[in-house]
């Protein structure tokens, strides 16, 4: 099977390495996002994609606009029987028309469960216990093709959406190296997608602000799901605050204290929040402008108290700001 695969991101590396290693596949050529200034300097920086194609010493492309005419004709010469796609840009009519054997997609979710752009983070956002990989046949639609094969994956209680996402990129590569093996031999059947679809929309940075007024595990599943981008946050005196890992607590329900409102902040139980119901213990957290830090170090460096706010116009009203010890 000669094939041109399509990717760009750190997720998409394992499946063009499975591709690749198999023994009965052709990989033709890898086309992938333009390269792009990123950091402070602002550096010139490859894809993940494609940095693993040249290793490899596969051609490579990289189109600013795929229906380019000279990018199509180049794509028709190469003779592919098949296109895959993993994390990549919808594709234009134009291009889905020139495979033989159709166009497939590697997605990490059940589809039609959590189609879109962030399927991994709004899964363990949800609190879901389990998610998976889906190969599918790509269409117009985002997300909407007939499915050929699926894999479902549990989701650890604990589990970030970086550490899910490192999981399911390698599940997945497998699974689209089996469906690659399992179309050359005509062994798969596509099959509608059926139950009710979801959406899972691009996250926002705003998508982050934690409303302490929902439960405690709605929000250490936000906590999760946002880790390790783009983070979960609230304010504390003016600044915001990164909650980077967090851990639910039974709270006595007399104590009587506001969402937002810290119920414990000592050495021994660390920092405790009130929530909806019950409470959240703050075990990592990332001051604004400053390194991540443990919950006991924030305690000793900017003294909170029991009784102080957070994420609200009393967490700016409060006591100076104290500079970390």
């Amino acid at each position: 099977m000669r094939v041109v695969y399509m990717g760009t991101p750190d997720f998409a590396v394992p499946s063009l390495e499975a591709l690749i290693g198999g023994t009965e596949h052709e990989v033709a050529g890898v086309v992938t996002a333009p390269d792009r200034p990123k950091g402070r300097g602002l550096k010139t920086v490859s894809s993940p994609v494609k940095e693993a194609a040249l290793r490899h010493g596969l051609p490579v492309w990289q189109p600013e606009k795929l229906r380019d005419p000279v990018f199509l004709r180049a794509l028709r010469d190469v003779e592919a029987d098949l296109f895959v796609v993993v994390a990549f840009r919808i594709l234009p009519t134009a291009l889905l028309n020139i495979p033989p054997m159709d166009t497939v997609n590697l997605h990490p979710s059940l589809l039609p469960r959590y189609r879109g752009a962030a399927p991994i983070q709004w899964a363990v956002m949800s609190g879901d216990e389990e998610t998976g990989v889906t190969t599918f046949l790509v269409e117009r639609q985002v997300d909407t093709g007939d499915i050929l094969c699926q894999e479902t994956v549990p989701i650890g209680p604990e589990e970030t959406a970086g550490e899910l996402h490192d999981r399911l990129s390698r599940i997945g590569a497998d699974l689209l190296l089996r469906t690659v093996d399992l179309m050359a031999a005509g062994g798969v059947s596509p099959r509608p997608q059926e139950g009710p679809a979801t959406p899972a929309p691009r996250i926002a940075r705003e998508d982050g602000r934690i409303d302490w007024r929902l439960p405690a595990r709605t929000i250490h599943n936000k906590v999760r799901g946002l880790n390790p981008a783009p983070m979960a946050f609230t304010t504390w005196r003016g600044k915001n605050l990164r909650v980077i890992t967090s851990r639910p607590v039974a709270l006595d329900a007399d104590l009587g204290r506001e969402p937002g409102e810290i119920v414990f902040a000592d050495e021994r139980r660390g920092i405790t929040v009130q929530t909806g119901d019950g409470g959240l213990e703050l075990v990592r957290v990332q001051p604004e402008g400053r390194s991540r830090i443990d919950g006991l170090e924030f305690l000793r460096g900017y003294r909170p108290a029991a009784g102080d706010r957070f994420g609200g116009p009393e967490a700016d009203s409060g006591r100076p700001e104290a500079e970390p010890a």
